[in-house]
């Protein structure tokens, strides 16, 4: 896999959505959280999404998620149903950044 230069389709995209979750909010986070998984588990071109939640007292979390295209992210991601999913995400968090990025290698690990 490589660029998308020679006119091919585009290579998966991740997305990296790194958010800290205010002191108190962990349960309205993972009530909006809630809402949002469903939402996009029937999204054309979803393929996975994870939350991670942080092992250390930083209030950092994280949700990863893997497409098909950017084109069928940009197309949820602008949606009416995702911008009022998304809406109340600023009441629990103080801080946002999202990442997205094309998958041009995979490495996987041995079966054990």
């Amino acid at each position: 896999m490589g660029t998308n230069d020679n006119g091919r389709p585009a290579d998966k995209l991740s997305v990296v959505f790194a958010v800290r979750v205010i002191e108190g909010g962990e349960q309205g986070f993972l009530d909006l959280y809630e809402q949002l998984r469903k939402s996009v588990s029937s999204t054309p071109g979803h393929i996975i999404e994870r939350l991670g939640e942080p092992a250390d007292d930083s209030r950092q979390w994280v949700i990863t998620s893997e497409w098909r295209t950017a084109e069928d992210f940009f197309a949820w991601q602008q949606s009416a149903e995702h911008q009022e999913l998304v809406a109340p995400l600023r009441e629990f968090v103080d801080q946002r950044q999202s990442m997205r990025f094309r998958v041009i290698k995979e490495t996987k690990g041995v079966a054990s």
